[in-house]
């Protein structure tokens, strides 16, 4: 602990904590002994830390979140696990984030730069990447895995061991129990695709004409007039040179027997073309 961290006098820090430079803990709040705080993290009030939780410089953490609670499985036998969240995170009231399972991956892992909002859940072994943002009660699965610039709106309730490709969409109350491609957008209960997330694209830089090539893609990849595996194949050869469909079909192609999110039977591509095509 430095000079210039802060701890309100109601506050508990068990021994064995590590605090950085700047850090600040605010009113009630419970940090425990195998807990990490980088630089300049704040802790409002009533903020709970459990377990061996380590929390990135700038983070700011709002009251009554609880981090590194022990995973909710029954395989979990009670050892060490970890939850490891990354640098300038925003966790809003009442976030639930959950360590790992110590008979499965052992370590819950967030990226750098990430939105919880009020009253969402990261349940254990999950892997989130950079940049994600969980609207208020979205939900995960344990070993669920969001890539970079996921968007989970509002209720969105992603089911355990699903993956979700990196530029998503999730609806409000999307039930999302099959894969999401990258840049793909679901919405629905059971959810389905619903296009691309064209809005997300445009936001990331994408250029008109590989925004394009991937609508193009994805309608190919999607036909129901051949079986996944020939479009997969077609899709492969027309679009070899576009590194957005390249993603898509590592994605796709990468993990066998997987159960994918798939657009509704008579709707390929739903999502607004802008007046693209």
């Amino acid at each position: 602990m430095t000079a210039q961290t802060f701890i309100h006098p109601s506050a508990v820090v068990e021994k064995g904590a590590e605090l950085g430079s700047g850090v600040r803990v605010g009113p009630f709040c419970h940090i425990s002994a195998d807990a990490v705080l980088g630089d300049d993290v704040e802790l409002i009030s009533h903020v709970s830390i459990m377990g061996a939780t380590t929390l990135g410089a700038g983070c700011q953490v709002f009251p009554n979140a609880v981090l590194g609670g022990p995973p909710q499985n029954f395989k979990h036998k009670g050892g060490r696990t970890t939850l490891t969240v990354g640098r300038g995170c925003v966790i809003r009231e009442g976030v639930t984030l959950h360590r790992g399972t110590d008979t499965s991956r052992g370590e819950t892992t967030i990226g750098d730069n990430c939105l919880f909002m009020a009253y969402s859940h990261v349940a254990h072994d999950s892997d989130i990447g950079n940049n994600v943002t969980m609207a208020n009660y979205a939900g995960l699965g344990g070993h669920s895995e969001i890539g970079d610039h996921v968007i989970m709106s509002g209720y969105a309730a992603v089911h355990q061991f699903v993956r979700i490709g990196h530029h998503a969409f999730l609806g409000g109350f999307a039930a999302v129990v099959g894969d999401v491609i990258p840049y793909g957008m679901a919405v629905g209960d059971r959810a389905k695709l619903r296009g691309l997330n064209v809005i997300g694209m445009k936001r990331a830089g994408m250029e008109r004409s590989e925004l394009m090539q991937l609508r193009r893609a994805y309608k190919l990849l999607f036909s129901p007039e051949r079986p996944l595996s020939e479009n997969l194949a077609l899709v492969q050869r027309e679009f070899s040179g576009s590194q957005a469909v390249a993603d898509v079909l590592s994605f796709v192609a990468g993990r066998e027997k997987r159960h994918f999110t798939v657009p509704p039977s008579g709707a390929v591509d739903e999502d607004d073309d802008d007046g693209m095509e």
